[in-house]
């Protein structure tokens, strides 16, 4: 099978940290690019960040740009995203997501059920 398991949400304070993990199971994750995106309640699922299996390219939205980071362990078949300096407007479900193939341009392939991010004083 294939899966892939977010953890790492929770309530943070603004200004605060979290770390996600994207794990894989079921296929090796580095041979495929991985994204992750965040939906907040009657909005649409957006994009923050992707980092590619080849070159470990990476990509953020500009709302994210310069506070979170996106990288992989391999060994671990995992993928992080190391979010600082939260603000409200990044309270959403997050959520992992395998690309077709290597590259960030590619079709997703498949999701994770998404972890809770709650950033509120």
């Amino acid at each position: 099978q294939l899966q892939l398991v977010e953890s790492g949400g929770g309530l943070v304070q603004p200004g605060g940290s979290l770390r996600l993990s994207c794990a894989a199971s079921g296929f090796t994750l580095d041979y495929y690019a991985i994204g992750w995106f965040r939906q907040a309640p009657g909005k649409e699922r957006e994009g923050v960040s992707c980092i590619s299996s080849s070159d470990g390219t990476t990509v953020y939205a500009d709302s994210v740009k310069g506070r979170f980071t996106i990288s992989r362990d391999n060994a671990k078949n995992t993928v992080y995203l190391e979010m600082n300096s939260l603000k409200p407007e990044d309270t959403a479900i997050y959520y992992c997501a395998a690309l077709e193939g290597g590259y960030c341009s590619d079709n997703i392939g498949s999701w994770g059920q998404g972890t809770q991010v709650t950033v509120s004083s």
